[in-house]
């Protein structure tokens, strides 16, 4: 079976930024977490992706198929939810189904009203009347009601409340356990990721910085901390550090090695700990 996401080399210029020939894939049954901070590239890369943007060079592919060559095919199998509804505002909860429904063939009406009561949807309520979780979960639906093989996701749980965070997820675990399936989830919300993820893509700046999964994550990666005066031996150990008041913290993909040695504290480092030291700490020369 193909991957439900290939990309290779795929590069992009929009005005001072860059997207820098980056590649990743993800095979069907997972999630994958794409993080970054504001203006890393991630919604250029979705955007690329469903070739709402033309790319320069480099190849997308999705469930094998290519992203412009096949686009109404690939399209038929994607579902998207966006951080903001695309659904004109004076359309009913109910006119949005009907409105949808034209687009896909595989549109199953009834799953879409099971998700409706599901997610206490009124059928008779205007977009406009709807509470940001509801648009959200309205959008759900909506990209869950065509039988979709690929879910992208880009920045869905933005401003959402706990709860309705967590209905979001919910449905996203359910989704995978289809092996034919798949999730493709940015956000910059890395509690949600470190709860759903499988692997985690992290861009900045426009280039991928890893791309693994997130149980290699755990194994590899740690947070290391310790005296200032043990800072140069453990130097060539850490990709990033930064200096405290009270001692020096780094970041590290070599944890086993270090877990060995009796006076540093190792913890073990999550996606935000690897956000923030790749974009605050010192580079390690």
């Amino acid at each position: 079976m193909s991957d439900l996401i290939e990309i290779k080399d795929l590069s992009k210029k929009l005005g001072n930024f860059e997207l820098k020939n980056i590649s990743f894939s993800l095979a069907p049954g997972y999630v994958m977490g794409f993080v970054g901070p504001n203006g890393a590239g991630k919604s250029t890369t979705i955007k690329l992706m469903l070739n709402l943007l033309r790319k320069q060079s480099g190849s997308i592919k999705l469930f094998g198929l290519d992203n412009v060559k096949d686009e109404m095919e690939m399209k038929q199998q994607i579902g998207f939810v966006l951080d903001d509804t695309y659904f004109h505002e004076c359309m009913t909860v109910k006119q949005v189904g009907w409105f949808v429904s034209g687009f896909y063939r595989n549109w199953d009406e009834a799953l879409f009203q099971q998700y409706r009561k599901k997610f206490d949807l009124p059928e008779k309520k205007k977009i406009k009347e709807l509470s940001t979780g509801m648009k959200a979960k309205l959008s759900l639906a909506v990209a869950l009601s065509h039988h979709a093989k690929l879910l992208i996701l880009d920045e869905p749980t933005s401003g959402l409340d706990p709860i309705v965070r967590d209905d979001i997820l919910s449905e996203l675990f359910q989704v995978v356990k289809d092996p034919d399936r798949g999730v493709f989830f940015s956000s910059h919300i890395t509690s949600d990721l470190d709860k759903v993820a499988d692997y985690i893509t992290f861009i900045s700046n426009g280039e991928i910085i890893l791309s693994t999964t997130k149980d290699e994550i755990n194994e590899k990666y740690a947070v290391v901390k310790g005296a200032k005066k043990h800072l140069p031996e453990i130097k060539s150990h850490l990709i990033r550090y930064r200096e405290t008041q009270f001692g020096f913290e780094g970041l590290t993909n070599e944890a086993a090695i270090l877990r060995k040695h009796g006076q540093f504290v190792v913890e073990k480092a999550k996606v935000e700990d690897i956000m923030l030291y790749f974009e605050k700490g010192e580079v390690v020369c």
